[in-house]
């Protein structure tokens, strides 16, 4: 009886994991969508989209990119949100691959036809670059696959970035490589010369815009992202600043 104790606990300890395992995947962090791709011969420096990013490689996360259906897209407040995603092989062995997952980043929008299309409402569909969707699934002529997802945090390598758009008194910024939840709520400037912060207004995806000139004047920012997390950038941009410059930030979102 001696010798079967550690053999009752390795199979415990197996039977425990797998249960986790089950859980895991199917509990309520994971939820059930769709996938496809695009862009199979596009160029992915140019897989910005509807969010407004002038280069996803620019922007810090790369080829690993997905345009989301409308469910999903919240009018473009989930730009740069993070997702883990893996092809769900109970629903279809012959494309999924078996141990397949790759985390995206919302950069797009997949546009409803409003005739019971994947992208319409209120389905949870990613239309993935083909990089990111390569590895997940395998390809060939299914091009849609059942898909497990889930929010996650967004990791990325050196500060937030700040673009700088527009001309004399219509400021425009894009606000790029963002950690934490990834997702912009929130955005005010202050220059220099400025006594308090201005609120600044989605033009559209991570562009954000106000009609201050605050030209000649070193510029901060303040950010709410949608999990409630607020950071400053203080005078991250230099008084000297043109527009067309990306200036990076010491600071991150985690």
């Amino acid at each position: 009886m001696e010798k079967l104790v550690p053999c009752l606990s390795i199979c415990g300890f197996v039977l425990l994991f797998t249960c986790l395992f089950i859980e895991e995947i199917n509990g309520q962090n994971w939820l059930n969508g769709r996938a496809t791709f695009y862009g199979v011969n596009q160029d992915p420096s140019t897989f910005g989209g509807a969010c407004g990013y002038d280069n996803p490689y620019h922007a810090g996360f790369g080829v690993n990119t997905a345009a989301l259906s409308s469910a999903l897209f919240r009018n473009g407040e989930a730009c740069g949100a993070c997702y883990t995603v893996r092809c769900n092989r109970k629903l279809d062995r012959k494309w999924c691959l078996p141990h397949g997952a790759v985390t995206v980043t919302a950069t797009n929008f997949c546009p409803p036809n409003n005739h019971g299309g994947w992208c319409d409402a209120p389905r949870q569909h990613f239309d993935m670059s083909m990089p990111a969707f390569l590895r997940i699934a395998r390809q060939g002529n299914e091009g849609i696959v059942p898909i497990l997802y889930k929010r996650v945090s967004c990791r990325r390598r050196g500060g937030v970035r700040f673009t700088l758009k527009g001309q004399a008194n219509f400021n425009m910024v894009m606000i790029s490589n963002i950690g934490g939840s990834g997702d912009i709520k929130s955005v005010w400037i202050r220059g220099s010369r400025t006594k308090s912060w201005l609120a600044m207004y989605r033009n559209w995806g991570v562009n954000w815009q106000s009609r201050i000139d605050l030209r000649s004047q070193t510029l901060s920012f303040r950010l709410t992202l949608v999990d409630g997390k607020t950071m400053e950038f203080l005078s991250v941009v230099p008084s000297s600043w043109k527009f067309g410059q990306t200036f990076a930030s010491r600071r991150q979102f985690y």
